[in-house]
């Protein structure tokens, strides 16, 4: 196995074709195809499952590739160190659910480390596939939170994954409102108030229980519940037809607009906001100098309990 190989691997996933790898790699087509299928024979594992469709990455595979990227972070880093290059393309991914200081850190990370070449994925997706995607190491760090609701159930499919929970911080829930809303003048907001209001939440595909969703509140089903896929849709919503949602209160006016507001939610528990990762993996120069940028960011939003 060589490093040479590890890149053409990666290079294929990322591509999800031959003729496209071989091209971005600069090699023929039969070349690559002859370096890829001696290191699965090398590695005993079917790294890439091949259909008349073309080809898909398979799960072990998806395992193989995540610790191949992280060897190739090390040979970036080994030759920054000592050749003073930037050590070619840089990868990062990171899966997260909906929140704005997830977007600033990963904006603060490419402006680091986003020079002549690079290809970062910031994945805002469903709490399931945050797992699934640390699990299969197509994203080095997932962001989501557990409280007292979910917090027996997502450490259980944590630890048959294989990974870890670190917290970042506490926050009270809010409820997220139009700043023209009638309780948006509000100090505190019960349950019994939002009723009459229509409820929005982020759908979570084939696991949308109430265990995996992103917003805190009641496991009773609300007698007015929208479910959308993006935070932009989410939004015009709250203002448009008087919605709310409820989260950690944290919100950044430049990223969600200034039309938006949070008002603490009476008696719900407190939110555990983290980041997930593999138990045996260690966290790359990028993922670090990304939890790095999180960290910075929360500081500013720490609420008293």
């Amino acid at each position: 196995m060589t490093l040479q190989q590890l890149k053409y691997a990666v290079t294929v996933a990322r591509t999800g074709t031959m003729t496209e790898a071989a091209a971005a790699l600069y090699i023929s087509q039969p070349s690559l195809t002859r370096a890829i299928h001696e290191l699965e024979k090398e590695m005993n594992i079917q790294i890439f499952t091949r259909t008349n469709k073309g080809i898909s990455v398979s799960r072990e595979g998806e395992v193989f590739l995540g610790y191949a990227r992280q060897v190739l972070e090390q040979a970036d880093i080994l030759e920054d160190k000592y050749k003073n290059r930037y050590g070619g393309k840089k990868q990062f991914c990171v899966s997260t659910q909906h929140y704005s200081f997830a977007v600033n850190a990963f904006v603060d990370l490419v402006r680091e480390y986003g020079h002549d070449e690079y290809d970062f994925s910031l994945r805002e997706t469903q709490t399931y596939e945050i797992i699934d995607d640390v699990a299969r190491m197509k994203s080095e760090i997932g962001i989501l939170f557990l409280n007292d609701f979910n917090e027996a159930v997502l450490r259980k499919i944590l630890r048959s994954h294989d990974l870890e929970f670190y917290e970042l911080f506490v926050a009270r829930p809010h409820v997220f409102i139009s700043r023209h809303h009638p309780l948006a003048g509000s100090s505190l907001i019960t349950a019994d108030q939002l009723a009459p209001y229509p409820y929005l939440s982020f759908e979570q595909g084939e696991h949308n229980s109430f265990y995996f969703s992103e917003e805190i509140f009641s496991p009773e089903e609300p007698r007015k519940n929208i479910r959308v896929r993006d935070r932009a849709t989410l939004f015009n919503l709250l203002i448009g037809l008087n919605g709310y949602t409820v989260c950690s209160g944290v919100i950044d006016a430049k990223l969600n607009g200034e039309d938006i507001v949070a008002v603490p939610l009476a008696r719900q528990s407190d939110m555990h906001i983290g980041w997930i990762t593999c138990r045996k993996s260690h966290l790359s120069r990028l993922g670090q100098s990304y939890l790095a940028a999180l960290q910075a960011y929360i500081s500013q939003y720490r609420q008293p309990l």
